[in-house]
């Protein structure tokens, strides 16, 4: 599988996808538009290892919602994802079994060594 859970109206996700140059086998689908499904969420998970590690700690919801003092548990932060976009750390990249979240230079290098650039 080839694809990318971005947001299109975000300057970083659309600078790090015209750096990757993603050729036309890639699926790319806006999270904003078309909602993740929990299977999707799932299969990000079993790649990701955890929840939490798609979990964005930098969402404006999650400052608004002080959350940051609070316990989450996974089947938290896995409910705040399905719940609202912007608590999916952007973008998501998966390279048949390579998975890149988030928009570090570390994991843009990773998505580059996985694509052969």
């Amino acid at each position: 599988m080839k694809k990318v859970y971005y947001l299109k109206t975000c300057d970083t996700c659309r600078r790090i996808l015209k750096e990757l140059d993603l050729s036309s086998e890639f699926e790319l689908q806006d999270i904003k538009s078309e909602a993740i499904s929990v299977t999707q969420l799932d299969e990000m998970k079993a790649l990701a290892g955890s929840y939490e590690a798609l979990f964005s700690k930098r969402s404006q919801l999650y400052k608004k919602m002080d959350l940051k003092h609070q316990e989450l548990t996974e089947k938290d932060f896995k409910a705040y994802i399905l719940e609202h976009y912007t608590f999916l750390k952007r973008p998501v990249i998966i390279i048949d079994d390579t998975i890149c979240i988030g928009n570090s230079k570390t994991t843009i290098e990773k998505a580059k060594a996985t694509l052969g650039q």
